[in-house]
């Protein structure tokens, strides 16, 4: 059998691996804000500018809507977040 010294190298190296491909995996992920805006409804491109039920922010709206505020603004959402 070989040297503990030599198995335990091995798992740490092993360990370290997996968790640089942990890391990577995370620095690739979108946080989505916490906050909500009132939204009246939403249009999407792909609707053919259909009223939709309104999503929070444009976190959790396709990317090409427009979120239609209370206020009567407008916010295109130009990124996805999946």
């Amino acid at each position: 059998m070989g040297s503990p010294k030599l198995s335990l190298g091995l798992m740490l190296i092993l360990c370290g691996i997996i968790l640089q491909c942990e890391v990577e995996e995370i620095k690739g992920a979108l946080a989505c804000p916490l906050y909500c805006l009132d939204v009246k409804y939403m249009t999407c491109t792909s609707s053919g500018g259909e009223r939709l039920p309104g999503r929070c922010n444009c976190c959790l709206a396709p990317k090409g809507c427009t979120l239609h505020l209370t206020d009567g603004t407008t916010r295109f959402c130009v990124r996805y977040f999946p």
